[in-house]
């Protein structure tokens, strides 16, 4: 009967995957308590990057959390608890686009060793889009950029080569500009079929940019 419910509860509120920015000071220490109020929680962050804005005194957090909405709505609450923190934005129901940046090395030897699969990799290097950024006797550096979906799918694909090193940046996240009447009216007749409940968020509670 236990599992039943749990089972039950599960279904009612599954995992979600959340992408939050969150305006900052720039301060030191300023990473730190932020990383450590997730982990004083217990919650789990997927993603964090930290980078610097058009204006010099604030840099924009972006962080990815999975979790329920209840999970959420506590994330975004401590957040805004904290001093440095000037404003934090769930992009949930607000358009927007997202990159991450990952650069690979791809072995192009074969077990004979023979460096014969070179063409295959760049093939699918400009399949996906990417770029070939250093070039050695036995392997390929790409740069790829895109969202986590894109660059999972790359790395599944140029395992089987031989990966040797990768670096990942980690997801930035930015609202799309402003969306026409109709095409804004779509998007929350979306929503609300998802279970959105609610319009977008207006554009003067977004971080700038």
């Amino acid at each position: 009967m236990m599992f039943a419910m749990l089972d039950d509860a599960a279904t009612v509120n599954p995992p979600l995957r959340h992408v939050i920015a969150a305006l900052v000071t720039n301060e030191p220490g300023v990473l730190s308590q932020v990383a450590g109020m997730f982990a004083a929680r217990g919650f789990n962050i997927d993603s964090l990057v930290v980078g610097r804005t058009e204006n010099p005194d604030l840099s924009r957090m972006t962080i990815v959390v999975g979790g329920t909405a209840a999970v959420l709505e506590q994330v975004r609450k401590q957040l805004q608890k904290l001093v440095p923190v000037v404003k934090v934005v769930d992009y949930q129901d607000v358009p927007f686009v997202e990159r991450d940046l990952m650069l690979v090395q791809v072995s192009t030897k074969t077990q004979a060793g023979e460096a014969d699969k070179r063409e295959e990799i760049l093939a699918l290097v400009t399949l996906f889009r990417g770029k070939v950024v250093d070039v050695s006797p036995d392997r390929l550096m790409i740069e790829l950029s895109g969202t986590e979906e894109k660059l999972e799918a790359f790395i599944e694909l140029v395992e089987p080569y031989g990966i040797t090193e990768l670096a990942r940046t980690g997801v930035i996240a930015m609202p799309r500009g402003r969306q026409s009447p109709l095409a804004r009216r779509r998007h929350d007749e979306a929503a609300a079929l998802g279970g959105g409940g609610g319009s977008a968020v207006d554009d003067a509670d977004l971080p700038p940019g």
